[in-house]
């Protein structure tokens, strides 16, 4: 496994909108463009371990949002799903790209939702800044909560969004942290120590626990947008697939038959073994199911 120490020195740190933001870069430079979109309440080392097999066929690039991470942890940003996509595009820019692909997870499906929902709204007489953004060419989710129907967060999540957030937040400890993490991973593929141990960090570095009450808004975004994020979804002639741990309480099997219903001609990996982060529990078997999907397409 990949320390955090050694992630965050094969990255850097770039200015966005004002905000100090750590992003990395690698893989096959010069390939087809792969944006890996990290989830709650983690960071862009959830995706470490696939890191490897997938640069021998991408460019990778990544970045920590807004309150996640090593990036900055404003108190007084929107913390809106619509900005943290506008951080990607915005980096995506600084590279000149015109074309790429998305592999998201949890909070990072909503993104890739906008950013697909946006792609979808241009048309010949549209806004010339959305006709410049590059071009999304397939996007593979992870679990996460693509419909809020079927969304079933764990208790923690659904106190930080009520009006007790602020202080739930300063109440978190390492040990509850620990525990709901345990609860959310397959039983046979449990979080190691150095990950609980790293994503902790992370969660307190510049006082992440503060701005949580925040970012857990994307919840309520999710229904206040189910129109747009959903429609894009199942309208899109964007090549989809879904990889899915099905044992995941959050986003599980009940989602995958949510998402078989819902989108046309569903392509679905369901990783019967496995919890919310799949890409962690076995990065061999997304990182598979991942390749086996773009097989089919042309670079």
């Amino acid at each position: 496994m990949t320390s955090l120490e050694e992630w965050k020195n094969s990255g850097k740190f770039i200015e966005i909108e004002g905000h100090r933001v750590f992003s990395r870069r690698g893989g096959k430079i010069g390939g087809p463009v792969l944006l890996l979109i990290h989830g709650f309440p983690s960071a862009s080392w959830d995706w470490e371990g696939v890191w490897e097999t997938l640069g021998q066929r991408y460019e990778l690039v990544t970045l920590d949002m807004l309150g996640f991470g090593f990036s900055d942890k404003p108190t007084d940003w929107p913390y809106l799903i619509s900005a943290q996509a506008e951080l990607f595009l915005n980096y995506l820019a600084q590279f000149k790209v015109r074309s790429y692909h998305i592999l998201a997870h949890d909070y990072g499906d909503t993104v890739a939702q906008e950013l697909l929902a946006r792609q979808s709204d241009k048309h010949p007489e549209g806004d010339q800044e959305k006709q410049d953004d590059p071009k999304i060419e397939s996007i593979c989710f992870l679990n996460g909560g693509l419909f809020p129907e079927t969304h079933k967060p764990v208790l923690i999540q659904k106190l930080l969004l009520s009006p007790l957030g602020p202080l739930v937040a300063k109440l978190t400890t390492k040990k509850k942290f620990t525990a709901n993490f345990h609860r959310i991973f397959g039983p046979d593929t449990p979080p190691s120590k150095q990950l609980i141990d790293g994503l902790w960090d992370l969660l307190e570095l510049n006082n992440g626990v503060s701005v949580m009450p925040k970012l857990i808004d994307y919840m309520a975004q999710r229904r206040r947008f189910r129109e747009r994020w959903v429609g894009a979804l199942v309208a899109t002639r964007v090549p989809l697939k879904l990889i899915c741990g099905a044992l995941d309480p959050i986003s599980g099997s009940h989602m995958i038959a949510r998402y078989r219903e819902l989108v046309p001609n569903a392509n679905v990996t369901d990783l019967e073994t496995l919890g919310h982060y799949p890409q962690v529990e076995s990065p061999s078997a997304v990182a598979n199911a991942y390749l086996e999907f773009r097989g089919g397409e042309s670079q």
